[in-house]
């Protein structure tokens, strides 16, 4: 077996240098190659390896080797070679088929719920738990089942394993586990199937006994691979053993002294160290280091000097004592950090920024390649999106997950509007997405959703299904602001459609608990009849693509086995189908860069890159958080035989450590992430010591330069300035046509108060859309209100009845609708206030109701008036109009908000009322005979205590402040007919409007910045 151990320093590219002893060995013999058979940690490492021979061949033809991952038997073949007695022959011809992951994850899902839900019966503590929970929970369980299968462990040894004194929590949980012990196995009997794992343990084994029953006559190779799983170890053990059989470890420390080796195996051991994986296999082996022979013999000094270099950083922390014995004759030099940066970026955005850069810069390099290495996806997504810029789609060997594909979007999207009964955020959703067809063409579905979205399906949401989108068209019909017949006619048509394809979904998600298949089986229909369009089926659009593939392979998988999920209630569909398509990727085929790649530390074994970049080196990051075990504690996998979590932290070690062998390193972390300072990774944190102790802590932060200098470069891409220019106030000028030729006195005072609204508003014809799904605000607070106060005037204009407040408050629940009942904060809060201004209001009504003539309310009037620019007509709609016995008007402002101050009406900044007057004393009210205005009021209805009050402008003369304002509106008019007048954004910031929806549009925060007059000189010409 000694002479079988090779190890590669990681100061080489693995696969490079294995293809050039494999190459040597072979000699000039091109059959001999191609009779090696290799097996390495994973198919990406195979691919790699392919590349490699091409690369040391020049490019001319070879015979290649075969190649396959260590875990991949070639069952047939093996079946084929062992002879019928052979023990291996005998335990495949036995070996039962894989179960589907999906089949296990859903039968184990049935017998979670099923415990969990027994559990609650028995513990009303306990609640029970959905379907999507139960996948969570199963996911944790198969994974479990998973790690015990790969160790060779069996589940009795979870007997004993609670000692009395622990929680009763583990306990509860140990009888959880009972699921794994017993009905699991009584179900994969029933099926005749067997685990993945398990299988996989069995291949591997019947193949080790094969060859150590009849060794084969060529040769064999392991390469790469550290053993840590146990029937890999036994593999390679096998290989060891064979006459032409060879192991290949990746980057054995050669460094690091005899007593410090030791204490990685010896209990409790070091597993945090990158060298513990190799310590373990060789003491398995029965070998030691000193029985491992270097493959490649021809050393780089500078880079076996960066080896040593994290060899000593990286030593077990019982060891470290002897960093202070560094810096003697044999001290590590500089020339260990050739070829090697560390940088701290000061973001998260700024850390992608700098790693998209490195990698572009990379390929100013005729042929050389580079390559991203980080576990953060987060990062790496940032990363291909940075790429984009200079047109580069690079490699990401994580893939994308299938649900943010276009595809897994649509599938879960399309679900999530069915059980949601067609609300406008999770309809337009859907209806938005690039595959939804509706039957018609792209262009046209678009016009149709926007005609939708504008027509119904903002503001307040509407009523559930394709019946409420029809009930918000029918209502609109009548409303003021109504698109027209014509418009709603062709918005009724598309929700006709939009109710063919998917109120079948719709419907099958509406009553109770509903079986799971039959609701995916609609689903899929609906899924294909939306993305039809007029000239392609929603087959031929759905499942065709990468991402189309993946998702039907998916649902390929699940259909046969959909039974299993069972009954769901409608809102637990879409969070199962979420649930079920974690961890299902999409990775392109081709159209990537050729010398560019993403990859996460585990594919990063053993691949070539010139140029490395080590990102996301924070700790919880790489390394990683050591994960939440929901099974078993700590103390509990020990004794059970489970690895320690912290052996993923040594794994990881290893990786990093061989990725710090490439010829050109970049070590990259960011400072702080959302804000929150982040902790360097550890082994950052012992480089930084051990360059201080060897003197040479100042040879890397010179690299920052490195930093700011393609951080500078990222400003200019970006075309950041150094200085910004601070535009001023924008000042339009449209021509005297396009002013308008009537403003409401509502609008009168935001043209005195912000010009630019009005330009906005009336002349670019802009409108701020509704929120989706809106919440009532105080505009439908108070239209209910006056609605309910309208009509309770007009009902009684003269004596009122005994039970005056009693009837307005059944008023009230007419005006306030169905809203009162469907929205609890309506009845919570709205409805108590309405009753009190109710009983405020009739005890008022009451008092006054003597002294009136008449009473006009929710009356329109207008009055036209010539202007240099044409007729100009001003309007109102007075909330209400009183005429005295005596022969004068009261004119009254319902106000369930702010109330305009005295000294605003009288200064005619607050003008609504004395613009209503003056069009009062114009005969502008039909029915309304003209006369002196006597009162001014605002009646503040809030509900509060008191419930309401008066407020009546006096110590003016309304009569003459009618005429004064009149005379002031018919200026303002003319000066805004000139056509040099321009419409700037709030001239006194004093007197700005409390709401803005154009404040954006207007660039107040901008301007106002450098605008050191305060009021604006209308300087300026655009918008």
């Amino acid at each position: 077996m000694t002479g079988s151990l090779y190890s590669i320093s990681a100061e080489f590219s693995f696969v490079d240098a294995l293809a050039e002893g494999l190459l040597a060995r072979a000699g000039d013999d091109p059959a001999a190659l191609a009779d090696m058979q290799i097996l390495l940690p994973t198919r990406r490492a195979c691919r790699s390896l392919r590349e490699a021979f091409l690369r040391q061949s020049d490019g001319r033809p070879l015979l290649l080797p075969r190649m396959r991952p260590v875990g991949d038997v070639d069952e047939e073949e093996l079946v084929l070679s062992a002879p019928g007695s052979d023990t291996a022959f005998l335990d495949l011809i036995d070996l039962p088929p894989t179960i589907s992951t999906t089949e296990r994850l859903l039968h184990l899902t049935r017998l979670v719920r099923a415990q969990r839900n027994a559990m609650a019966e028995a513990d009303p503590a306990l609640d029970p738990i959905g379907p999507d929970q139960a996948l969570l929970l199963a996911r944790e369980l198969a994974h479990l089942l998973d790690q015990v299968q790969t160790e060779g462990l069996s589940l009795d040894r979870l007997d004993g394993l609670v000692p009395e004194d622990y929680a009763d929590h583990w306990a509860k949980t140990l009888e959880f586990l009972e699921i794994l012990r017993a009905a699991w196995p009584a179900y994969l009997a029933e099926t005749g199937e067997i685990d993945p794992a398990e299988r996989r343990n069995r291949l591997i084994e019947a193949q080790a006994a094969h060859w150590r029953a009849a060794p084969p006559d060529t040769p064999v190779i392991v390469a790469g691979s550290t053993g840590s799983i146990p029937a890999t170890a036994t593999l390679i053990a096998a290989v060891a053993g064979l006459p032409k059989g060879m192991v290949v470890l990746p980057g054995l420390d050669r460094y690091l002294d005899d007593a410090a080796w030791e204490t990685l195996t010896l209990e409790p051991g070091d597993p945090t160290h990158p060298q513990f994986g190799l310590a373990l296999l060789l003491s398995k082996l029965g070998a030691s280091r000193a029985d491992v022979a270097e493959w490649k013999s021809v050393a780089n000094p500078k880079r076996q000097a960066r080896i040593r270099l994290f060899s000593e950083s990286l030593r077990p922390a019982k060891t470290t004592g002897q960093w202070h014995g560094l810096g003697g004759d044999d001290a590590i030099d500089a020339s260990a950090l050739d070829g090697l940066r560390w940088l701290n970026a000061p973001s998260a955005a700024a850390e992608a920024e700098l790693a998209a850069l490195y990698l572009r810069e990379a390929l100013e390099v005729p042929g050389r390649t580079a390559a991203l290495v980080t576990p953060d996806r987060t990062l790496a997504r940032r990363v291909a999106a940075l790429m984009d810029r200079w047109g580069i789609e690079i490699d990401d060997s994580a893939g994308l997950p299938l649900a943010q594909t276009q595809a897994g979007r649509f599938f879960l999207l399309t679900a999530e509007a069915a059980a949601a009964h067609l609300s406008p955020v999770a309809l337009l959703a859907v209806l938005k997405h690039p595959l939804s067809g509706l039957g018609d063409a792209p262009a046209a579905v678009r016009r149709a959703v926007r005609r939708l979205e504008t027509a119904c399906l903002r503001g307040p949401k509407p009523g559930p299904g394709a019946a409420g989108l029809r009930a918000v068209i029918a209502a609109r019909r009548d409303s003021r602001g109504s698109p027209g017949d014509a418009i709603l006619d062709q918005v009724l048509e598309t929700v006709d459609r939009i109710d063919r394809i998917l109120t079948p979904l719709e419907t099958a998600l509406s009553d109770g608990e509903v079986s799971f298949e039959t609701v995916l089986t609609a689903h899929l229909t609906a899924l294909e009849a939306l993305a039809t369009t007029e000239t392609e089926s929603g087959a031929e659009r759905l499942w065709c693509g990468e991402d189309g593939e993946v998702l039907a392979d998916f649902i390929g998988e699940l259909q046969p086995v959909a039974a299993l999920i069972g009954d769901v209630r409608p809102n637990d569909y879409a969070p199962v189908l979420t649930t079920l398509i974690m961890g299902k990727t999409v990775r392109p085929r081709f159209g990537t860069h050729p010398r560019l790649a993403i990859l996460g530390p585990l594919e990063a074994r053993l691949q070539h890159a010139d140029r490395l970049i080590l990102a996301g080196l924070n700790e919880g990051t790489w390394p990683p958080e050591p994960p939440e075990d929901p099974w078993l504690s700590r103390d509990m996998r020990r004794k059970f035989g489970l690895p320690a979590h912290e052996r993923r932290i040594g794994l990881a070690a290893h990786d990093f450590t061989q990725a710090c062998g490439a010829p050109d390193v970049i070590l990259l972390r960011a400072e702080k992430l959302g804000g929150q300072p982040m902790v360097a990774a550890r082994w950052l944190e012992r480089l930084g010591s051990v360059l201080k102790r060897l003197g040479l802590s100042q040879a890397l932060p010179e690299e920052n330069r490195d930093s700011a200098r393609l951080l500078s470069w990222q400003d200019r891409l970006n075309g950041v300035p150094e200085r910004l220019p601070i535009l001023p106030r924008p000042a339009p000028r449209p021509p005297v046509t396009a002013r308008p030729r009537g403003l409401s006195a509502t609008r009168i005072e935001t043209l005195m108060r912000d010009p630019y609204q009005i330009f906005a508003e009336r002349i670019l014809r802009l409108r701020a859309l509704e929120d989706l799904e809106a919440d009532l605000g105080a505009a439908e607070k108070g239209t209910m209100i006056h609605a309910a106060l309208d009509d309770f005037v007009k009902t009684y204009p003269g004596d009122l009845p005994e039970d005056a407040a009693d009837i307005l408050i059944a008023l009230g629940e007419k005006a306030f609708g169905a809203e009162s009942h469907a929205r609890p904060a309506v009845r919570a809060f709205w409805w108590p206030r309405f009753e009190r201004i109710a009983r405020w209001f009739a005890a008022r009504e009451a008092d006054r109701r003597a002294g009136l003539a008449e009473s006009h309310t929710e009356i329109r009037g207008e009055y036209t008036f010539d202007s240099p620019g044409g007729p100009f007509t001003l309007s109102a709609e007075a909330d209400r109009i009183d005429l005295y016995r005596d022969g004068g008007y009261a004119i009254l402002d319902y106000k369930t908000g702010a109330v305009p101050s005295k000294k605003d009406v009288e200064s005619l900044s607050a003008p609504q009322l004395v613009l209503e007057a003056a069009i009062l004393k114009q005969s502008g009210f039909p029915g309304v005979a003209p006369g002196p205005v006597s009162e001014l009021a605002y009646w503040k209805l809030s509900g509060g205590d008191p419930a309401g009050a008066v407020t009546v402008i006096d110590k003016i003369d309304a009569d003459t402040l009618a005429d004064t304002v009149l005379e002031k509106l018919k200026a303002l008019i003319a000066a805004y007919d000139d056509p040099a007048t321009a419409y700037p954004p709030i001239p006194r910031p004093d007197k700005a409007p409390k709401f803005n929806d154009y404040e954006h549009l207007a660039r107040i925060k901008e301007w106002s910045l450098g605008d050191s007059d305060g009021g604006g000189n209308g300087e300026g010409g655009g918008a």
